[in-house]
């Protein structure tokens, strides 16, 4: 017998997990929304990726993902309250679009990136803390999915799984041979969850991930029909996950329950211990764990539920351009665009027009300060570009000219030698950091609103088409006591203009 059948004829002799009586299960939605913002530049930056960005809607990735369980019937109530993990320096940002959903949601900031497994780890210490054990539905903040319909079918049945104790991800049937995709080997079919009859929703037994395949590799893979697309996205009670990443990684579980344990409240935020944190090993869910539960192990089984729902990893503009409503002529413009002649070209404005003419399989993406022109099978190279934008410290990596801020926001207008002119906007209610700069002076000019502005012992206020001026070395601080958002330019001038140059005294948001 082949090491494929009596794999298989293991699991499916096992006796069944069963869910204690005793534990009344629910289902509990959490979100993985990390990201470094590569692959999508120049829309999608270190500050601001791809999840926080509305690429194929008004809704940014991380909304549509909130509302992907709406609905859900899986035989277990849901959660009203979302599970979050991301980047601390994303937390405002993050909040505030979960804030305009209406959804309810605790976040869990990530001092330092770690990967998916310690993410996961952190979520599900978070849960078990909060309720005796629950299963979780684990999803990325920035990914695609057309039909939720099918979603929450598969969804549905991998929850039933996870109720008996496997550990479950989405294997999304490939369409086409994708070499930007990572791949699941799947083996025999499951039987059903409680061990009597045959699975439901076609689950199959977890044989072990592939990397992402070159071209050739990927077409044999789709040709095969034993290789799904790695979507990412997982079910599990949090008790089986903490119990496998104890057992596989015990270095990894450590250090997350001394972050978890030394970790603080505030308010809708989780703050992880930092230096816990930072010296937890960082690895993804694939490596951890799942790759691990190919075998017959006494912790889990890994078992793969096929996902047919108009699947995408959003991972690049060429994937964008699949998942768009296009012309006759393949092409698929947004913003401000123009196509004389053009054949299967993506072109992407936010401000100024983009006029395409006889153009073939290209991608154009128009910022405020960047201009992408890359040819449809090259997109992935995008990364490369953005290393190197880094390697000579420049901006457009890390910030997009348009720059959030929990308080508000502001726009770099304009800047040259020893000066620097910024269009600042304040929401009503809302203060900037009480501060002081070493090397600038500011000018500040109120357009719209009212500031109370205070300038060393000084607090006054300045109207409409009146300004301020603050000192190089002088402590400073701008409100917006009204109710109408404050706008202001401001014009910055001295030897060194960078946000680095900046000392905190006192802020609302408990920043640095």
């Amino acid at each position: 017998m082949s090491a494929l059948g009596t794999a298989s004829t293991a699991v499916q002799s096992r006796p069944a997990f069963s869910a204690p009586l005793s534990v009344k299960l629910k289902i509990q939605p959490v979100i993985l929304a990390g990201g470094s913002g590569t692959r999508l530049w120049p829309m999608s930056r270190e500050q601001h990726p791809k999840q926080l960005i509305g690429l194929l809607g008004e809704d940014s990735l991380l909304q549509s993902t909130t509302r992907r369980l709406d609905a859900l019937d899986a035989g277990y109530p849901v959660a009203e309250q979302l599970v979050v993990v991301c980047n601390e320096e994303h937390r405002f940002t993050t909040a505030e679009q979960l804030r305009v959903t209406g959804k309810a949601s605790r976040l869990m900031l990530e001092p330092v990136g770690r990967d998916t497994a310690p993410a996961l780890t952190v979520a599900a210490l978070s849960v078990a803390a909060q309720d005796e054990d629950s299963i979780m539905v684990v999803m990325p903040a920035d990914h695609a999915v057309a039909d939720h319909a099918g979603f929450q079918a598969a969804v549905a049945a991998g929850v039933q799984y996870a109720a008996a104790g496997h550990i479950v991800t989405m294997g999304v049937v490939p369409a086409r041979a994708e070499t930007g995709y990572g791949y699941i080997r799947i083996g025999a079919p499951m039987p059903a969850a409680t061990g009597e009859g045959v699975g439901a929703g076609g689950a199959r037994r977890l044989e072990r991930f592939v990397e992402k395949p070159h071209l050739e590799l990927a077409q044999r893979y789709v040709e095969s029909q034993e290789y799904w697309w790695n979507s990412g996205i997982f079910i599990t009670r949090a008790s089986t996950w903490l119990k496998a990443i104890k057992h596989f990684h015990p270095a990894i579980y450590d250090a997350c329950v001394a972050a978890h344990a030394g970790g603080s409240s505030d308010g809708d935020f989780f703050r992880l211990q930092r230096d816990a944190f930072a010296n937890c090993p960082s690895n993804s869910i694939d490596y951890a764990v799942m790759e691990q539960l190919g075998g017959d192990t006494a912790v889990a089984s890994g078992v793969v539920v096929p996902l047919t729902a108009g699947w995408s990893d959003v991972g690049s503009w060429d994937a964008i351009w699949q998942i768009l409503p296009k012309d006759d002529a393949d092409n698929v413009g947004r913003g401000r665009v123009m196509f004389e002649g053009a054949e299967s070209t993506f072109a992407h404005s936010e401000g100024r027009l983009i006029a395409c003419v006889g153009t073939h399989d290209l991608v154009v993406v128009e910022t405020d300060d960047a201009i992408l022109v890359a040819d449809k099978s090259r997109v992935q190279d995008v990364k490369k570009v953005v290393s190197r934008i880094r390697s000579e410290r420049g901006a457009e990596a890390t910030n997009h000219r348009k720059v959030h801020r929990p308080w508000g926001h502001y726009d770099s207008v304009d800047i040259g030698e020893r000066f620097q002119v910024k269009r600042i906007v304040v929401k009503p209610g809302a203060q900037l950091s009480l501060q002081m700069h070493h090397h600038r002076a500011e000018h500040w000019i109120v357009v719209r609103g009212t500031a109370l502005v205070t300038r060393g012992e000084e607090r006054f206020i300045v109207s409409e088409n009146e300004s301020a001026y603050i000192p190089l070395g002088v402590t400073h601080r701008l409100e917006n006591p009204g109710k109408m958002p404050l706008e202001i330019i401001e014009v910055q001038s001295g030897s060194y203009l960078g946000e680095d140059d900046i000392v905190r005294f006192d802020d609302t948001y408990g920043r640095r």
